[in-house]
């Protein structure tokens, strides 16, 4: 029913009116009783403990999706085990101007430079609180960013800020230094820059597990570096990886693709590359004790499978969710279940 939906309505509806028209029903499928959770609740056997937690399930619903934390009950009764919202900011800010979504249909993906838009730190946190407070809600992740009026030489400032707020009553923090979509944001990513800034977002955030976002588009050689800064840091692991600036083996013709102009580039077509950043993390840092969340081009249950087989310790995904609706998350651990897997001992 779905997929005749979006081909015959919802592909042809600008994509970021879609994404509000679709949250209302996301909202209410969080009030709406045990039915639509009964319904699409994961099998217990895909229990997953990570980051000192109980995750239902281990797939989960990346940032981007709910920026402001008003889905969080919603997205959990449809299937999904966690739910990372933002990227969150000190400021409010409405981010880039319009359009700066776009869908690639041909592609199963999707570019945005959306720039962050979001009401703010402080104005997620009652919602969040209030979330916290439904005995079936999801684990939720806390994903924050630089806000666009802050300069890059500040930004520590605008991530402490966040973080003093947001990590007492999130289930884990994501310091997302990866969108390419905020100019000089992926500048943060340079060991000199990046090691101060986590530092002291680690020194506020206190028990809360700390994780660091990154983005598809570095050498071995910074993955590594990367990698090895977490760890002596102490985080609790990686989120691999944000949105590709890449327009590689794209089958959307090359014209409409410079139409649509810049921005990161999700979906299928960053699968390959998301696995490949995955593998190095694992071979660089083989400690199952070190979370890798692995997110980029996941469409299937196989996908999943493939993603923690290769050594991530949950998976997320986002663009998949607009091309396959709202069950998607159910079909995913349905998949999960079906094929056997269960989490590693540890």
């Amino acid at each position: 029913m779905y997929p005749a939906l979006f081909q015959t309505f919802l592909r042809h509806m600008e994509p970021e009116q879609a994404h509000h028209l679709a949250f209302p029903v996301i909202q209410a499928a969080g009030l709406a009783g045990s039915a639509v959770r009964d319904f699409c609740a994961p099998d217990r056997s895909l229990r997953v403990r990570a980051l000192g937690l109980d995750f239902p399930s281990p797939f989960g619903m990346a940032a981007g999706f709910d920026k402001n934390a008003e889905g969080i009950l919603g997205l959990g009764a449809l299937g999904f085990g966690h739910v990372e919202i933002g990227t969150v900011t000190r400021h409010a800010q409405d981010g880039n101007p319009k359009p700066r979504m776009f869908r690639l249909v041909d592609d199963r993906g999707l570019i945005n430079r959306m720039g962050f838009n979001n009401k703010g730190a402080a104005d997620a946190v009652p919602r969040i609180e209030k979330a916290r407070l439904s005995k079936h809600r999801p684990i939720i992740g806390v994903n924050i960013g630089k806000s666009r009026i802050t300069e890059v030489e500040n930004a520590t400032g605008d991530y402490v800020y966040s973080a003093e707020r947001l990590a007492p009553i999130a289930d884990y923090l994501a310091v997302n230094v990866s969108s390419p979509n905020t100019p000089g944001l992926r500048g943060l990513q340079e060991l000199d820059s990046l090691a101060p800034l986590l530092a002291e977002v680690k020194r506020v955030s206190g028990s809360t597990p700390l994780l660091v976002k990154i983005a598809p588009d570095m050498d071995d050689e910074q993955l590594d570096g990367i990698v090895k800064l977490a760890k002596d840091l102490g985080l609790a692991g990686i989120i691999a990886t944000n949105t590709t600036i890449s327009r590689d083996g794209l089958n959307v013709a090359t014209e409409k693709i410079e139409e649509m102009g810049a921005g990161g580039l999700s979906g299928a077509p960053l699968k390959e590359r998301s696995l490949e950043v995955l593998r190095r993390i694992r071979a660089t840092e083989p400690d199952p004790e070190f979370c890798v969340i692995s997110v980029g081009g996941v469409t299937t249950a196989a996908d999943v499978l493939e993603r923690l087989d290769a050594g991530a310790t949950l998976v997320q995904g986002f663009t998949a969710f607009i091309y396959e609706g709202p069950l998607w998350a159910r079909e995913i651990n349905r998949g999960l279940a079906a094929a056997g897997w269960r989490a590693p001992k540890q």
